[in-house]
This record gives structure tokens, sequence and C-alpha cells, in this order.
């Protein structure tokens, strides 16, 4: 089953990376998610009943309990999949496997956890535009899978919201309650209870931080003078700020097991959510039918559910996208056009910028200190400042310059602090490049990029006293170039379905600011209401809130209508008029950008959309020749590919386009018009370098509202070399109209991997 992790940049756990755990107990058991076929005699719907088959596979001693006393069933699952989740022995496993109705039973697993500006720079305005049509979300329910939420929070205000609509069937189990916002939340951590050993709060209160910032950002209320130690002040609010908040706790305090993100996939479910809100996931799987992400938003997505996923923080490094499933919508991560400034002075007059959050009012700018590289000595440790590394070298009263990596960025503050050092300048490594993010560091710092410490370096080696000094000048709006790609977001192409362009959009995912438990911090946040983070774990609640600003517009659009939406009017160009750049600051290519960055009024109005049915979905699975039984753990239990028509990758009625060319490729589209009766639309094709694509009709016609027509396009390579360097060309496929009312400009991607052996 997938590795589960949460995608942000937390304060104290930054980048690090840990060995999954089995969580295998004394006993020798642990916990196992087991698949399995319903029975030839269907058992009623009751859940009890279906819990009695479940019980049937375990052995005969732990049907009613085990030696130690406790029961062995861990969950019991109706909706996420046919199957349980148990304690059991790998013997125990091996019998199991033996009996009618067995599919496959996989090890849970476990692992350590990985606004004020944003509402404006995505375009949103209180009296115009999506939040005045939208209603501001009123009356979608957002499920929020994550670390539980802080219930008293301002951004939790009921104020001016509606009841829950009537549909709404879920639980709260907060001890003070839930109120209008906030309308219910469930603590789900079991299965990492099991494979831990120990105690975990069973309340769905936040004990991390994560969980409050992710559902803060997607729909937290209006809350005035919000700012991080006097940082990015302004009026915090989510992007559906009238939506509803479901709280599923399915991460404890550093760590979530995959038997737990499929209870809360279950509850969200049976509770009656419009969109699913999963920050949170694993390291790239080979295939969809052992990711639990992928099992369970299958079943979500069959009930009508939008479901946003973050696309991972293991970028900037190819196929390294997480949660491609084609019914999720993979965001990455951007920057917002704001900065939270340091500028970095050299004693010869050189000056780089950077960013910090902690901005102390009492550090002397205008007094230099002397800068020391302590990696000069060829020591990787002491060069990434880890702790112990800077014992017997002098840095006292110094400027320490540390490159990133190995231990979390505000460590190393800490280490520099405790070894005596006035100030930090943080340094990228050269994967990182450009991408900065604003921390709040125990100690005046700045975060600067790759090419700006190399030059601080060659300045140190240059004289024999140099100094630096740091002036910190707060927020700085309208910065540029922004959006971009940052570092971490997650690539593609997608390793278990290439056919799929992933991810499919970026949104703000840098230096976030939202909501924050008072009782969970260090340094000097502590205490804050609201914090700074960075992560796609920030990037996907904002397309999950404004996911459910469309589900609110338009209530009849399923999720494969909302998510064309979003893909086909997404922003290719910067603020600057000029193509969407990277962490390198060259131009960044499909596999980082997806469609390109989410732009909600667009979104609101996209002209025509390309939707999509659950059918097609299976479809699709069958066509990548996975077997029946691959296929039911997704899909449901009376699926045969035998007797569907299978469709390859490229014939999903997907909004973008990824083709593998050897022999050429034809794919056929179905668009649906909800723009104007009236409208003709003519195509615009940006060719990728080497490919050939022709398109039929070159002319779309609507007389009505809703109709749908279909056109085909085919991709054949102009060339016999390799198409590059790396083998790939993109391009795009737009749809164009002018009407009276609107120009519309449906765009798609075209993504080509050329494949000379075919």
């Amino acid at each position: 089953m997938a590795l589960l992790f949460l995608f942000a940049i937390l304060l104290y756990f930054g980048f690090s990376t840990a060995v999954p755990s089995q969580g295998t107990k004394s006993n020798g058991l642990q916990t196992y998610i087991v698949h399995v076929r319903e029975p030839h005699t269907r058992v009623s719907p009751n859940s009890l009943d279906r819990e009695s088959w479940y019980r049937s596979f375990l052995p005969t001693s732990s049907i009613t309990g085990s030696e130690d006393g406790y029961d062995r069933m861990v969950y019991s699952y109706q909706h996420v999949m046919t199957g349980f989740a148990a304690m059991l022995s790998e013997d125990e496993v091996k019998a199991m496997e033996k009996k009618d109705g067995f599919i496959s039973a996989s090890p849970d697993q476990l692992l350590p956890l990985h606004t004020t500006h944003t509402p404006n720079f995505l375009g949103l305005k209180q009296d115009m535009g999506v939040w005045k049509n939208s209603d501001f979300g009123k009356g979608v329910i957002i499920g929020v899978l994550d670390t539980g939420a802080m219930p008293n929070h301002p951004s939790f205000s009921d104020v001016g919201m509606p009841s829950p609509p009537p549909k709404w069937k879920g639980k709260c189990e907060f001890s003070t309650g839930c109120n209008k916002k906030l309308i219910g939340a469930r603590s789900l951590v079991e299965g990492a209870k099991a494979m831990l050993g120990r105690s975990m709060l069973s309340s769905p209160s936040d004990e991390d931080g994560h969980g409050t910032h992710t559902a803060s950002t997607a729909a937290g209320a209006f809350v005035e003078g919000a700012n991080v130690l006097g940082n990015a002040n302004g009026t915090a609010v989510g992007m559906a700020p009238f939506a509803h908040l479901a709280i599923y706790k399915v991460c404890g305090q550093s760590s979530c097991a995959d038997s737990d993100l499929l209870a809360g996939l279950e509850s969200a479910i049976q509770d009656g959510v419009d969109v699913m809100s999963i920050s949170l996931g694993g390291r790239a799987p080979p295939n969809l039918y052992t990711n639990v992400i992928d099992i369970g938003t299958f079943k979500a997505m069959q009930k009508g559910i939008f479901i946003s996923c973050s696309a991972g923080n293991s970028g900037p490094y190819p196929s390294s996208v997480s949660n491609a499933a084609p019914w999720c919508l993979t965001v990455g991560a951007s920057t917002m056009d704001r900065s939270i400034r340091t500028t970095v002075m050299l004693g010869n007059g050189e000056f780089f910028n950077g960013e910090s959050v902690f901005q102390p009012k009492d550090f002397q700018s205008n007094n230099p200190l002397p800068i020391i590289f302590p990696g000069a000595n060829g020591d990787a440790r002491t060069a990434m400042c880890i702790n112990g590394s800077l014992d017997g070298i002098d840095v006292k009263g110094k400027a320490v310059l540390c490159e990133r990596g190995r231990i979390e960025d505000i460590a190393k503050g800490l280490v520099v602090k405790n070894a005596g050092g006035s100030a930090m300048i943080l340094m990228n490594t050269e994967d990182e490049g450009f991408s900065i993010v604003a921390d709040a560091h125990v100690l005046p710092a700045s975060h600067v990029s790759f090419l700006d410490g190399s030059k601080m370096k060659t300045y140190i080696n240059s004289t024999l006293s140099p100094t630096a000094t740091i002036v910190f000048k707060g927020t700085i709006l309208g910065t540029s170039p922004s959006p971009m790609v940052t570092s971490f977001s997650s690539r593609g192409p997608s390793l278990p379905s290439p056919g799929i362009l992933k991810p499919d959009v970026i949104g703000p995912g840098v230096s976030v600011l939202a909501g924050w438990p008072l009782h969970v911090g260090s340094f000097p946040i502590l205490g804050s209401t609201f914090n700074i983070i960075s992560g796609t774990s920030m990037s996907c609640p904002h397309l999950s809130g404004i996911a459910a600003l469309l589900k609110s517009s338009h209530p009849d659009w399923s999720p494969a209508a909302i998510k064309s939406a979003i893909m086909t009017t997404a922003d290719v160009v910067d603020n600057q008029g000029k193509q969407i750049v990277d962490e390198r600051l060259t131009p960044a290519d499909l596999f980082a950008t997806g469609a390109g960055h989410v732009n909600p009024s667009r979104a609101n109005d996209p002209g025509i959309i390309y939707d999509l049915t659950p059918d097609d979905y299976i479809a699709y699975l069958c066509g990548l020749g996975y077997t029946d039984n691959q296929v039911r753990i997704l899909a449901g239990n009376n699926v045969s590919c035998s007797i569907i028509t299978s469709i390859r990758e490229g014939e999903l009625n997907y909004a973008s386009f990824s083709v593998t060319l050897g022999p050429s490729q034809t794919f056929n589209r179905t668009v649906t018009n909800v723009g104007d009766a009236m409208s003709a639309y003519s195509v615009e094709i940006i060719k990728p370098p080497g490919v050939e694509v022709s398109v039929k009709p070159d002319a779309l016609h609507f007389s009505n509202m809703n109709e749908r027509l279909t056109y085909s396009v085919t991709f054949s390579s102009k060339q016999s070399g390799s198409g590059g360097s790396l083998g790939f060309a993109e391009g795009s496929l737009k749809w164009v109209s002018s009407s009276t009312s609107a120009k519309y400009e449906v765009r798609s991607p075209i993504s080509v991997t050329f494949d000379n052996s075919k």
C-alpha cells in the first residue's frame, strides 16, 4: 500500500525522510489491509452483516478477540472497498489466501509527516466574479483528511454561516461541539495506534498544526489582522469562506496509516461531503490498485465527490508525482507575488535578496558581522550545520552560511544559535535553484538561492576579513516572476499511467499564511494563531476551495466537469506576461505545471468542458491491462473487463494529452457546451517540435446548451531522431470562440514522448 505522509514543509519536520514502518507488534502481529470479493450469496447492506462476512476470513481464535484481549479487526469498510483492516500474523495471512473470496492482503504502512494574500493573487474579490457568483461556496461541504483541526480557531467562526444542508449525516466528536462552519469532526487513528503500540489523542483536535492550516486555507472565515510575527498582515480568508468543513483526523502527530486514511474516506463518503481535500500521499506507485488514495477516491468519485490531492514534495525530479489517478485533481505548488523580504549585504558592496518570517526589530543591520562558511573544511556535515558539526569552530558573534539538507532549516538555525552564532544565511542546493521560502527562524536569518549562496562563498574566500549583515524589509507585494514552479513540487510523467499528464495544475503553495493552533509551535512562532508554511499540502486546499466555489456556482457539474473547467482555463504566463518558469528560472515544462496555474474567475465560465462518467474510468482501467481482480479493487466487485469495451489511456475524455509516439496516434474527445447556447469554436494548435497535429473537424458549432460534439486529433512524428535530449516535446490545442457575451479560450496541453523503438 502507499506510504503516507503530509505534503508540507512544516516548521520542524522540513524535508526529512524516514523509512516506512509496518508496525509489527511484539506478538508477531501487524495490521494488514485485506481485499475480498462479495460472497456468492450477497449479504445484506447492513454493516453488521458485512462485518460478519469479513470476520469469516479471520482465524477462528481471533473472531471474538485474541489472547491479548483486543479485537483483531481494526476497520470494517463498506464504501471505499470490499474488505477490512485487521491485526494478523504472516502465517494467518497465508492461510487466509486459500479461502474463497480472498483477493489480496498488504501490510499497513506508516510514515512521519513530511492566507492573507492568495485570494487577491488569484483574483477573488468580494463584490464581483466567482466569489459573488458562487455565494462564497455556500451550501458546499469540504471534507478535509488531515491531522484534525482546532475548533476554537477564529478561521472556523460560523458568523453569517447558514445551517448545513439536509443531506449531511456526519458526526461531531469535539467535546465542545461543532458549529455551522465546522459541521463535523471524526478521529480515525486506530491503525496508527495499532502500529505504534501507544496511545494517541482520541479527539479530532489538531496536535500538529497541519490540519488547521489546510482546512482554513480551503474554507476559513474572514479574520482581520492576521499576521505571523508582524509580517503578511491582512485579512485571512479561505478560498470558499461560506463553505462548510468536515474534519477527518487520519494522521496523528507525525504519522499517518493507510488503514486510517481508508477509514476517513469511508466516513466522508457516508457523511455526504461534496469535495475532498487530501494533502497527503506516498511515493509514486507502479500501479493504481495498490495505492489506498486511488482506491478510496475512486469510490468517492463514483458518488459524485470532487477530489483534490497534493502532487507531493519530491521535486524537481522526474516521475516523482504522487496521487496521479485521473479521477483526482493532482495539484503542484507555485509561488505568489509576495515576499517576506530580507537582504544580505556583503562587505564588498554586493547584496542578495532572500526571505525570512522572523525579522527582529532589535537586530543592528548597520553593524556588519564577520561571516564564515564552516563547510570550507570539506566536511559536508559542517557545511550543512548538522547537530554537533560546529563544535570546535569559532562562530561566536558571526553570520554563518549553511547549506540546506539532512536536517530541517529551522533546526540549522538552532545549531548556529547554540554555537554562539549571531545570524544564519541559508543557501539552496543546486537542484533547488532559485526557490526560496519564508520560515520563522530562531535567529536573524535569510534564505537565499544557490547562485547567491555560491557568490557569498566566493566572497568569503576572497578576503581575510569578510563581513555581512542582514537588512529586514518586511512584506513586499507585486514581486516577479510570479507565479513560478517551486523546486519541491513533484514532477511527471506519471509512473502508473504515463498516458495521463500529471500534475493537472499548479496553485499557491509557497509561504502560505493560514490558521495554526495556539498550542502547537516552537521558537518565535509559539502562541500565534496563524503560521506561514510551504508545500503541495498548501496548494491542494486552495484548489479544494476553488472546486467548492465552482460546485456552488454550477451544482449540476460532475467532478470531471469541474476539473476540466479548472484545467482548460489555467494561466500559462506569469505576471510579466512571460511563460511560467521553474526553480532554474527557465521555462517550466508540462511535467511541472500540468495545464498551468489556476485562474478561478475563468474556470467559473469555461465555455466548453470535457466530461467523464465512472464507467469511462472503468474502461480506462481495463485498457491499462489490469486483471479483473485488480480492477475490482478500485471499481467494485461486479466489473469484468471481458464484457467491457476497454480504451487506451489517450482515449479517456481528459482535458490534456500525453502521447507516446512511434506510430501515429489518433484520439477522440467529446466536449460539452456550457457557455453561450449559440456559439462557434475554431481550433488553434501549437505543434510540439517534431510532431504533426491534425484535428477533425477544425471548427465546432453549438446551437444548444449542454450540446455535445466530438472531434478527433491525430499525432504523427515528423522526425527520425530522438526528439530532443530527453525525447520529449510539448505544445497545445486550443478551441477559441468569440461570442456576443464572452471570448472563450479552452486550452489543452499536449505532451509528447518519442519512442523510436516502435
